[in-house]
């Protein structure tokens, strides 16, 4: 227990409290918005289970993280995969935004892809995190288990934003594009043109932001008169 005692142990531990409260943002968006779909009395679970697994996973990744930074075209994929997710989310139509379409496997659905953006949106914060513990696994997963309530926290209170001000909801989608977008140019593959052309990282965010929007949009009309069917 001497560790207690260490003025640098508890400086670490704010350090990691504090990067995921600054980088959990886009990660309490996706869970909002994966499970404000969900009956009411799913949504809790939803959130807490795809909270307490997607620290668990950052955990796993800041293990690899760095190793896998440095794969070609898996970033690519990463981005691709949280357009489609933007995507997905947005263009959910009415009766599933009032929760009446997702009673069976809507809570596994939310959670499987609460834990798919996130795998992907934390490849890079996992680094920041790393940097922090300074190889202590243990003041890595104390500052990672603190930050578990605060995505709860964030993730519950977007929820009610979004059923105050549904705006919200696609202000939240065009976040994930725009994180898609930002992870697609960062690809190693691509590092030298971006590192040539700096306007690209902002081009290809506002790209996925703008893509994600337009196409959930149109997805969710053509969901409309089926729906009304």
């Amino acid at each position: 227990m001497e560790f207690l005692q260490d003025v640098n142990f508890w400086i670490g531990l704010l350090k990691i409290i504090w990067i995921n409260i600054i980088l959990s943002g886009d990660n309490a968006v996706v869970i909002a918005l994966a499970a404000r779909s969900l009956p009411p009395h799913q949504q809790q679970k939803a959130i807490l289970f795809g909270s307490g697994a997607a620290v668990v996973l950052r955990i796993g990744l800041t293990l690899v993280a760095a190793q896998l930074l440095q794969m070609s075209f898996l970033q690519v994929i990463g981005g691709l995969l949280l357009l489609y997710i933007g995507v997905q989310l947005l263009s959910e139509d009415d009766d599933e935004e009032e929760g009446h379409g997702k009673e069976g496997g809507g809570l596994m659905a939310a959670v499987r892809t609460i834990l798919i953006a996130d795998v992907v949106m934390s490849l890079d914060n996992v680094i920041a995190v790393a940097a922090a513990a300074k190889g202590s696994n243990l003041l890595l997963m104390i500052g990672l288990a603190i930050s578990i309530p605060l995505v709860i926290f964030g993730s519950t209170l977007m929820i009610k934003l979004m059923e105050r001000f549904p705006i919200i909801v696609t202000l939240g989608a065009a976040l994930i594009g725009w994180v898609g977008g930002e992870t697609i140019v960062s690809d190693v593959a691509l590092k030298e043109i971006a590192m040539e052309n700096p306007w690209l990282h902002y081009v290809a965010a506002a790209a996925g932001a703008i893509f994600v929007v337009l196409l959930g949009r149109a997805l969710q009309k053509r969901h409309k008169p089926s729906a009304e069917g």
